[in-house]
């Protein structure tokens, strides 16, 4: 089968080694998997991250994205079958979904959105099982709850702020703030349901004291968190709610204390990597979200389509996601 792979760690994008084609063996199922045909891949920030720093021994796939048709099924599997759409995030601990075969435990897939092709429906499984364990695993706002709060989302014009500006708006009571830096950027996140949009590059308490809101109670930081983490703290209310998901090389939790701030971190590869209990939870809510984009009431974050599933086209979205500029999510159709 026809794949994407890195041999050598750390290589610049712009190296036409750092992302090569290749053929590897046709994967048999396990007892919990699904064989999926890959139709299209979305890019993310983890993509770029792993293939500059995890060091491999053997060529490796990354991709943590995919849409697909069921090909075959492992002997336990009861939630899905053969012909079957899908959508999901994968393992972050097993071969990825840069590949035209792809294997993936039932219980992290959802059904494909009838009302979506495949492309926009990959956009979608990462950034919304992210957005989905900050909001309500995390930082435990309650459905339609959280009347009379306000929520900061930091960086809510990528993939996952654009999906959680989405859901924080539908499906809660919050008043959502996102911030953008760029007018384009701007006016997506107001597209997407954000009660205010401020810039990011500009100080976060004026801004915030103009629309009438000094403090916030929620802050949820997607991007470049040790660079704002002083000016978040400020505009945090006593007993207020942090959340982050990026990796700073250092977080000092002590100037949360004087505030009784609480910290939560994300990681939606946690349940996978871990084979949790409720490693389920993660089918489910990738079932509802299907349900809720079939409804209208969320849409896909699709911001590019970059063609045919190739090397050239994915270091093409690699580089663009290292530049942290990407508007949503990055897509690839087909091989």
């Amino acid at each position: 089968m026809k794949a994407i792979v890195y041999t050598q760690h750390g290589l610049p994008i712009g190296d036409a080694n750092a992302l090569v084609d290749t053929n590897l063996p046709e994967p048999t199922p396990g007892p919990r998997d699904l064989l999926v045909e890959v139709k299209a891949i979305s890019v993310n920030p983890v993509d770029t991250k792993i293939r500059a720093g995890a060091p491999v021994k053997e060529p490796r796939v990354l991709g943590w994205d995919a849409s697909g048709v069921v090909r075959a099924v492992g002997a336990e599997v009861t939630l899905f079958k053969a012909g079957d759409e899908v959508f999901y995030a994968g393992s972050i601990t097993r071969p990825g979904s840069n590949s035209e075969l792809h294997l993936v435990d039932e219980r992290i897939v959802g059904a494909k959105p009838k009302s979506l092709g495949h492309a926009d429906a990959a956009a979608i499984p990462l950034t919304a099982i992210t957005a989905w364990e900050l909001l309500f695993d995390r930082v435990a706002v309650a459905e339609n709850g959280g009347e009379g709060k306000r929520l900061l989302i930091v960086g809510a014009a990528g993939g996952v702020g654009s999906m959680l500006t989405q859901l924080a708006r539908r499906l809660t009571r919050l008043t959502v703030i996102g911030t953008a830096s760029r007018k384009e950027t701007a006016q997506w996140v107001g597209e997407l349901g954000a009660h205010h949009v401020i810039d990011h590059s500009q100080p976060l308490k004026e801004q915030l004291q103009k629309i009438g809101h000094p403090e916030v109670d929620i802050v949820i930081s997607l991007t470049h968190t040790d660079q704002h983490y002083a000016q978040i703290v400020e505009v945090l209310a006593p007993q207020g709610k942090f959340a982050l998901i990026d990796d700073p090389a250092t977080l000092d939790a002590v100037p949360l204390k004087r505030k009784s701030i609480s910290l939560h971190w994300e990681l939606m590869f946690t349940r996978s990597m871990f084979g949790t209990p409720d490693m389920i939870k993660q089918h489910e809510l990738l079932q509802r979200v299907s349900a809720l984009i079939d409804e209208g009431v969320l849409r896909t974050t699709t911001g590019e389509n970059f063609g045919r599933i190739n090397a050239d086209n994915l270091r093409r979205a690699h580089a663009l996601i290292e530049t942290h500029r990407a508007r949503g999510k990055v897509v690839l159709e087909g091989f």
